[in-house]
């Protein structure tokens, strides 16, 4: 019966295991040294090996040469653990046994001695997955088990144990295999079977496993299925649907020339073709990092190669288009691909989304940096110092040639509806006669009281006629009276706010030519209780900062700046101060 490559070239010794260097000294040592612990937890990513060494640990533990470092894998009990039917090493798959009544027959076990072997070994895999009554119910056993019984916790998300059961046990993380080990790997097993596979195709396989062992020899396993005896780069990445460098190139090469209409030709062939856009999207970020990894690592090659998943001439490849672009074109087109894979997964109309994303990408190579905007501005204008002044501006970002500004838009003629409707409201009603015309007195009579629907009529009708409709309509929610020249208006807190004095002013000089005071109150209408609104305390500018705001608005370079930009200018500060 055919056996898997996975299975087949399982490693049997702690030699055979591929870049877990830091595991399998600090177990051979414990070992030489008869420091064998009771408890281990071996996390990390799946397939990187955790089950592999729990078995080969247990076949150090029962060889019987051992303990030993190296088993000699003749004995009877090496060989069954090989095959996983030896009687003392129980593996227990914590997915389908993760409850309370499996934990209690594991602990009835533990206490009988081994039948044959020198330890009993319990492997527990997806150990994460324990119920934490069943965790509760292993706890006491854990800490103080038989000389004879040693627990192997495999799983994947160790942050899943709880620390009553991490405590006391000893936590060994297995790293991701390294790209280049991978690929070794992979070349030797070809060798073995006498399989043909070139670099690029072992490539593509060690990136279908993304840093797993299991993973790329399961699609390496796939490959051989469908071509044969010679791997072809192109059809196994056919056969894995993962995308070429080069259609890849596309993109960045439609970033370089700032084409949009080729980004839309991509996505139209990538539907056409049925693939699938998510994937793509995926793909793209992958390369997109991997383009800026080697524009940030171009003085490097060492670390380069460390970090970019790909075969020695892909790496040169995307080393020579990523010096086309800046760090920081690179770190922006990262960010909104992240962002295009996001809105993928939850897109009812993902072609859409990939095509606008992607024109978003060329438009934002199209942006200018604020420094290159800058220093246009200054090679136009005549060079001035300005010593001891900085101007703080708030501007948008700007585009290689400043746009013309726009034409502002046609004054409106006429009232708008919603005057209309406040002049409906301001009318004389019977019950309350008011003047029809303003009050115009050259010489106006002794001050005297004022009816409040009279002042409260007039400057609702004048500030109607200032366009100011929101002042308007809280004057007519407002108690006005004039007594000694001086205007009260009482009104809630909620209606003062759009009391400003300047618009108030206007309109009672539009009313009368007579010098009036004005004074705001807090209260009901009705009510004859107020509280005078404070007016907030405006600091006066000292005579140093006016000097600097002078000589800062007059600096050609900062009227240029304002020119272009537009913006406000919100305070100058003397930097020698």
């Amino acid at each position: 019966m055919y056996q898997v490559i996975a299975r087949k070239y399982r490693p049997q010794t702690f030699h055979d295991v591929v870049n877990q260097e830091h595991v399998k000294t600090t177990l051979e040592n414990a070992i030489a040294q008869n420091r064998i612990a009771h408890g281990y937890i071996f996390s990390g990513q799946r397939g990187t090996g955790k089950t592999t060494v729990a078995r080969i640990l247990a076949r150090c533990l029962n060889c019987i040469q051992g303990p030993t470092a190296t088993p000699c894998g003749e004995c009877a009990s090496c060989r069954e653990i090989a095959s996983g039917g030896a009687v003392d090493v129980i593996e227990i798959d914590a997915a389908s046994n993760r409850g309370i009544n499996e934990m209690r027959e594991l602990r009835e076990n533990v206490r009988y001695q081994p039948v044959r072997d020198r330890y009993k070994i319990f492997v527990i895999d997806e150990a994460h997955q324990i119920t934490n009554e069943a965790f509760n119910a292993l706890l006491k056993t854990i800490e103080e088990p038989p000389e004879w019984a040693v627990f192997v916790l495999c799983t994947t998300e160790a942050h899943k144990i709880p620390a009553t059961i991490a405590s006391r046990c000893q936590h060994f993380s297995f790293r991701s295999v390294d790209f280049d080990a991978l690929i070794a790997r992979m070349a030797w097993i070809c060798g073995q079977e006498g399989i043909e596979a070139d670099s690029e195709a072992l490539a593509v396989l060690a990136q279908a496993g993304e840093g797993s062992v299991r993973d790329s020899l399961s699609a390496l396993d796939q490959a051989i299925a469908c071509c044969g005896s010679k791997l072809d780069a192109a059809e196994v990445r056919a056969l894995l649907g993962a995308f070429s460098l080069e259609s890849l190139e596309r993109v960045s090469q439609a970033l370089a020339d700032s084409d949009t209409r080729r980004m839309l030709e991509i996505v139209d062939e990538l539907e056409r073709n049925g693939q699938n856009l998510q994937h793509f999207a995926r793909e793209l970020a992958r390369y997109l990092r991997n383009l800026l990894v080697a524009r940030i690592s171009a003085a490097d090659g060492a670390l380069g190669a460390r970090l970019i998943a790909a075969s020695p001439a892909q790496r040169q490849r995307m080393g020579e288009i990523a010096a086309q672009f800046s760090e920081e074109d690179l770190t922006r087109y990262l960010q909104l691909t992240l962002d295009i894979f996001r809105d993928l997964q939850y897109s009812l109309q993902p072609r859409f989304h990939l095509e606008i994303g992607l024109v978003r990408l060329v438009q934002a190579g199209r942006l200018l940096p604020i420094e290159q905007a800058l220093a246009g501005l200054s090679s136009e204008s005549a060079p001035s110092a300005l010593p001891g002044s900085r101007s703080v501006a708030k501007a948008p970002l700007a585009s290689a040639a400043p746009a013309p500004s726009a034409a502002p838009p046609p004054p409106r003629t006429g009232p708008s509806p919603f005057d209309l409707d406040r002049a409906r409201k301001a009318a004389p009603r019977p019950s309350e006669p008011q003047s029809s015309g303003a009050i115009a007195v050259a010489e106006p009579p002794a001050p005297r009281p004022m009816a409040v629907g009279d002042w409260r009529g007039q400057l609702h009708s004048a500030l109607m006629e200032l366009g100011l409709p929101f002042t308007a309509d809280a004057i007519e929610n407002a108690r006005v009276a004039e007594t000694g020249g001086e205007i009260q208006i009482v009104t809630t807190k909620a209606y003062s706010l759009a009391l400003r004095l300047e618009d108030l002013n206007k309109a009672v000089k539009h009313i009368s030519s007579r010098p009036m005071r004005i004074k705001v109150l807090i209260g009901e209408a009705g009510s004859e209780t107020a509280t005078p609104i404070a007016a907030p305390a405006a600091k006066a500018p000292s005579a140093a900062e006016d000097e600097a705001a002078t000589r800062a608005l007059a600096n050609p370079e900062v009227q240029r700046f304002r020119e272009v930009f537009g913006g406000e200018i919100r305070k100058v500060r003397n930097l020698k101060e």
